[in-house]
């Protein structure tokens, strides 16, 4: 059985999600897990207990299949939590990500509007779109603490680009740092 195999079986039978296998040339395998996403409950957190329960059979299980590795690290996602699959993304719909595609948007696509055609990286709300996904932002500069804004000012235009998972590189949760947590989605219609 393949290492990636032996770590998903056994990070699943355990009953969490793994996120990400991470080999380095010295030696280190890092192991990244999450707790499953039932969809109408309450997000719950990966903490240490979860990581040292893990590791302990990780350790056991690797010894048995003889994997080579010279340390073991197992670890929440954190808070700019890779999204990979369409579940993920699922999970994460009105989420702030940042994402990078695989190539720029090209000059079609920016024909008409202020998104530069050589751009491959941005950040915005994840959203749900007719042709798969598209994640939309404001290139207006955030306003700091204490600032004042006029009130006659135009607040900039929304910009939307739809994908594929299949366009993306890479995609991230944008780090949101507010020392009480990552906050809940909101129900439409209502403020946090």
């Amino acid at each position: 059985m393949a290492l990636h195999d032996t770590i998903e079986q056994t990070v699943t039978g355990l009953g969490y999600e793994l996120v990400d296998i991470e080999r380095t040339t010295g030696g280190l395998l890092r192991v990244t897990i999450d707790q499953p996403f039932v969809p109408g409950t309450e997000e719950q957190f990966i903490n240490a207990e979860d990581c040292e329960k893990v590791t302990r059979q990780l350790q056991f299980v690797l010894e048995v299949e003889a994997a080579p590795y010279s340390r073991l690290e197992v670890s929440s996602p954190g808070i700019d939590r890779p999204l990979r699959s369409e579940k993920d993304f699922e999970r994460f719909e009105g989420a702030l990500v940042d994402i990078t595609l695989k190539a720029p948007i090209g000059t079609v696509a920016a024909a008409g509007s202020a998104v530069a055609a050589n751009r491959k990286k941005f950040r915005g709300t994840l959203e749900r779109a007719a042709s798969g996904w598209q994640i939309v932002w404001s290139d207006e500069p955030e306003t700091k603490p204490g600032q004042k804004v006029s009130k006659k000012r135009i607040p900039a235009p929304l910009q939307a680009l739809g994908f594929t998972l299949d366009e993306i590189m890479q995609a991230r949760l944008a780090p949101v740092v507010d020392f009480k947590g990552r906050r809940p989605k909101a129900a439409p219609g209502t403020e946090i």
